[in-house]
């Protein structure tokens, strides 16, 4: 196995593929000077920098051919880079130019089909699941008791299960974030991966259920029951009424044939390191540029984590137009920052640092890695749900559960969760964890579903893209489970911004 990689030929940096000490002697084979011999100068830990041309004070450094951050000072040839001697070149609100670059064509693949279920408005789901939906907080527990009582009573009357999704909103808001609250369950509950759903709500709640529904829009009268806990005698008993009449809704339901087209997968990353957009991050784009020249939707979000990589996807918008919503994205999250007396790129987190990733700049460029190279064909605002196919951008931020929650809600069958820290959550959706390193993969069997760490073992791109779509296409058919389904971590957590009463 290499000891270090290049990713780009400007590349100043190398990569160690694992821990090196210091008064190592290297050959390194570079694209641009041939064979160096370099003198380590310290420990480097895996998944590290370490420089391979000398840089002065103020200096750019290069990774993945752009600038991932200024030297801090003089930095020699062998050095270990990372935050001690890197800070970020990312400052204030920036102007932008439509520049569109000439697209990499995406070659379009003869269509593939997966065993899904086709609902009455002509959209088609992964799973066939019953979902309860609570408009407020204050009836947490009572929706989790009635899931587990309807699961029970209906265990064996053919669908997918039936899931509560706790949280803490909809009364005492005001403004954006009630209409953020409706907005995002709505989604939820418009979700081709339920079959049916049940809305509870309490009945004395901002988010009243009659508002509610109009912001839910037209459903199959069937699919929808709706129950005011306030207003009956007994809401467990009246509840599992209810869900007696959605479960045989549910039921007509059966898997065939779908084409991928009809196929959305939300592309997320989480606990970034080092080998975030050198194995998992690249690898999830090009399987997103096959979903797309299918016919189908990929779902882009992490806003904050687009800051320094945001032109690369600006200038691959479809249009002008396009390239204008993309500008309003980025500088209404920065202002987002200003707001609240926040420093716009104070970006990444202590994993991320302790994984080889020093700047946002750095952090940006792997994540945004994960839209492929596909044309982005429209952006949508939080809590919307995504309708043109293609490679679509959606508001939300870098949170793990905030943001796989608004994928799902875009609409998102499956969200594709690159990691190479771990994590066990899972959203609402099946969220495939894909560890960036074999070492993850092999510790966190519980977690990890796919380990793109191959690529850095012998496995090409090539390969693995296959086989992770693959992978997606059996999982859309009901063929595999992820982690979090199989230990039942299905969570959701709502965007806030404002003022609680």
């Amino acid at each position: 196995m290499s000891t270090v990689v290049q990713l780009h030929s400007k590349d100043d940096v190398v990569i160690s593929l694992h821990e090196i000490h210091q008064g190592e002697n290297l050959q390194i084979q570079t694209e641009k000077n041939g064979i160096i011999n370099i003198t380590i100068q310290e420990d480097i830990p895996k998944g590290h920098k370490i420089l391979v041309r000398p840089v002065i004070k103020g200096e750019d450094v290069l990774k993945f051919g752009y600038s991932i951050g200024k030297a801090k000072r003089d930095i020699s040839v062998g050095e270990w880079v990372h935050i001690h001697n890197l800070e970020t070149g990312l400052k204030g609100i920036l102007d932008y130019t439509y520049q569109p670059i000439s697209q990499q064509e995406v070659k379009k693949e003869s269509e593939h089909t997966f065993q899904g279920y086709l609902r009455e408005n002509g959209e088609a789901g992964i799973r066939n699941e019953i979902w309860i939906i609570n408009t407020v907080g204050c009836i947490n527990k009572t929706c989790e008791v009635l899931a587990k009582m309807a699961s029970e009573k209906f265990k064996d009357r053919g669908i997918d299960g039936i899931y509560h999704f706790s949280h803490p909103f909809g009364c005492s808001q005001l403004g954006d974030d009630l209409s953020n609250t409706q907005k995002l369950l709505a989604a939820l509950a418009q979700h081709p991966n339920a079959a049916s759903v049940l809305i509870v709500g309490l009945g004395c709640e901002n988010n009243q259920i009659e508002s509610f529904k109009e912001v839910i829009g037209e459903y199959p009268p069937n699919r929808m029951k709706f129950m005011k806990s306030q207003e009956v005698e007994n809401e467990l008993e009246t509840g599992l009424s209810l869900m007696e009449e959605l479960v045989e809704y549910a039921e007509q339901f059966k898997r065939q044939p779908v084409p991928v087209s009809k196929l959305k997968i939300g592309l997320k990353c989480g606990g970034s390191d080092g080998f975030s957009g050198i194995t998992a991050n690249p690898l999830v784009g090009a399987v997103s540029d096959l979903i797309v020249a299918d016919g189908g939707t990929t779902i882009l979000t992490e806003v904050p984590e687009m800051f320094g990589a945001e032109t690369i996807l600006m200038n691959r918008a479809e249009n002008e137009e396009i390239f204008n919503k993309i500008v309003h994205l980025v500088n209404d999250f920065k202002q987002y920052f200003i707001r609240h007396d926040q420093e716009i790129y104070e970006n990444p987190s202590p994993g991320n640092k302790a994984g080889g990733i020093s700047t946002l700049e750095e952090k940006s460029l792997g994540c945004t890695q994960k839209g492929g190279h596909a044309v982005v064909v429209d952006v949508s605002s939080y809590g919307e749900r995504v309708i043109k196919p293609g490679l679509n951008l959606i508001n939300a931020p870098g949170n793990d559960l905030v943001s796989v929650t608004a994928l799902a809600a875009a609409g998102a069958h499956i969200v594709l969760f690159t990691t190479g820290r771990g994590t066990p959550f899972g959203g609402p959706v099946p969220t495939v964890k894909i560890a960036t390193n074999s070492d993850l993969a092999n510790r966190k069997k519980n977690w990890i579903d796919y380990n793109a760490g191959q690529l850095i073992e012998g496995k090409t791109i090539d390969e693995l893209k296959i086989d992770l779509f693959q992978y997606i296409l059996d999982l859309a058919s009901g063929e595999k489970k992820t982690n979090n389904e199989k230990f039942g971590f299905k969570e959701i957590s709502i965007f806030k911004d404002g003022v609680i009463l």
